[in-house]
C-alpha cells in the first residue's frame, strides 16, 4: 500500500491501539479494503463518498436564497461574504447594542472583525472574548458564534438573563478568525486547517494559528515543518491575525474576564493548561464552572461533553489561544470541542447546526451567569 493514498487529519496523534479517520481517494477503496482485511485491521465507512458530501455543504442552494438579511438562515453554513455582510446589517439595524470594528487586517489584506455586544449602561463593565474559526475547516465554530449572537439580540426583551448578562457585560464576538483560511476551505480545500501566510523556503503554505502565541511556543504538540498542519510558524505572533488578537486582548485584559474560543470535533470543553500537567490555581471556580456548563449542555439533548485540563483530557499542545489568555490574566479561559466525536468530524451537517447550538447556549450561558456570581 502506498503511504500517499492515507490522509489521516492528525498524523502526530496516530499511536497503535487508537482509532484515526483517514481520508482515501476514490479510485484506490477497492484496492484498499482487501488489504485491510489481509492485514486484520479493523474498519468502518463513515462516510462513502466524501466528496459529494462536501459539495453537499458547499453548493446546492442559491446565494441569494442565504444572503437575503431579514430572513437570515442560521441553520446553514454561510461564506465569509456572507457572514461580514451578516455583520454590517446587524450593526445597521441594532445600533443600540451591537458596535462592530475590526482589529486588524489578515495576512491577505482582509479585515478581521468583531462584534461588541451589550447595554452601553455603564462606562466599566467587565467583559467576554469569544472567538470562532482559528481552524479554518471548522465550519460548526462560525456557525455557532452567528447562533450566539442571533440569540442575544432576540431573546434580550424576553428573557431575564440574557437581560442580565447583556446588562452587566460586553461580550466581544469574533465570528471568523481565520478568515484567509475559512475562505480557502469554501474555494480550494474544505478540510485546510492554517492561516493561509506564504513559506519561501518550502513552498507551504500557513500556520496553525493555535500554536502561535507566545506560551510555551513550538514545545511539544507543535511542529517547527511548515508543511505541517500544526506547523507553530517561525515566530510567537508570527501571523496578523493572532498579533491583531493578541493586541486587542493584552490591551483589554483588565476588563476581560473569561475568554471562550469554540473548535471541533471532540465534545468537550476544555481548561488550561495544554501545554504541561498540572493545576491551575483557580481551579476549583474553573472546574465547578465547567461541570455546571457541560451540565446544562446535556440538559438540551442528553449530548455528553467531557470536560478538564486540554492537556489529559484532549492532548498536549503549546502556543495555544487559551492557555495564552490565562497566562495574560484572564481567569476564566475555555475551549469548546464541538460535535462529533469522530462519525461526521469536521463535516458535521447542516441538520445538527441547530441542536449543536441550541446546547451549547446553555452551556455558554451558564458559564457567563457563573462570571457574576463570586466564586471562592
Amino acid at each position: 500500500l502506498q503511504v500517499d493514498l492515507w490522509q489521516p487529519s492528525s498524523p502526530q496523534h496516530i499511536v497503535e491501539g487508537t482509532v484515526t479517520d483517514v481520508r482515501v481517494p476514490r479510485n484506490t477503496t477497492r484496492s484498499l479494503l482487501p488489504f485491510l482485511q489481509q492485514a486484520n485491521i479493523q474498519y468502518t465507512i463513515l462516510i462513502s463518498d466524501l466528496q459529494e458530501a462536501i459539495e453537499n455543504q458547499t453548493g446546492g442552494r442559491s446565494h441569494r436564497n442565504r444572503r437575503s438579511l431579514s430572513g437570515y438562515n442560521y441553520e446553514v453554513y454561510h461564506s465569509l461574504e456572507e457572514i461580514e455582510d451578516w455583520m454590517h446589517y446587524l450593526n445597521r439595524t441594532y445600533s443600540d447594542l451591537v458596535h462592530m470594528f475590526a482589529v486588524g487586517k489578515s495576512y491577505e489584506g482582509r479585515p478581521l472583525y468583531v462584534l461588541k455586544l451589550g447595554k452601553r449602561s455603564r462606562p466599566y463593565k467587565k467583559a467576554v472574548w469569544i472567538d470562532c474559526g482559528i481552524h479554518a475547516r471548522e465550519w460548526i465554530g462560525p456557525a455557532f458564534c452567528q447562533w450566539f449572537v442571533k440569540e442575544a439580540l432576540q431573546t434580550y426583551q424576553t428573557d431575564p438573563d440574557m437581560r442580565k448578562i447583556l446588562t452587566q457585560l460586553y461580550f466581544y464576538v469574533m465570528p471568523v478568525f481565520n478568515v484567509d483560511g475559512y475562505s480557502f476551505s469554501w474555494t480550494n480545500d474544505r478540510f485546510w486547517r492554517k492561516t493561509r501566510s506564504k513559506n519561501m523556503r518550502f513552498h507551504c503554505h500557513g500556520v496553525d494559528a493555535n500554536r502561535n502565541w507566545k506560551v510555551k511556543w513550538c514545545d511539544e504538540g507543535a511542529s517547527l515543518h511548515p508543511c505541517d498542519d500544526t506547523y507553530c510558524g517561525p515566530f510567537p505572533e508570527s501571523e496578523p491575525e493572532v498579533k491583531a488578537v493578541a493586541h486587542f486582548l493584552r490591551k483589554h485584559r483588565k476588563q476581560i474576564k473569561a475568554y471562550l474560543s469554540f473548535h471541533a470535533y471532540a465534545q468537550m470543553l476544555l481548561y488550561p493548561y495544554s501545554y504541561k500537567y498540572a493545576t491551575i490555581p483557580n481551579f476549583n471556580c474553573v472546574e465547578s464552572a465547567a461541570y455546571n456548563a457541560v451540565n446544562a449542555l446535556q440538559s438540551a439533548y442528553g449530548v455528553r461533553y467531557r470536560y478538564g485540563p486540554a492537556s489529559s483530557t484532549l492532548y498536549v499542545s503549546s502556543g495555544s489561544s487559551m492557555d495564552w489568555a490565562y497566562k495574560n490574566g484572564i481567569p476564566y479561559a475555555f475551549a469548546f470541542e464541538l460535535r462529533d466525536t469522530g462519525h461526521f468530524g469536521f463535516l458535521l451537517p447542516e441538520m445538527l447546526i441547530k441542536p449543536t447550538c441550541t446546547e451549547t447556549m446553555l452551556a455558554v450561558k451558564n458559564i457567563t451567569l457563573h462570571l457574576l456570581k463570586k466564586c471562592h
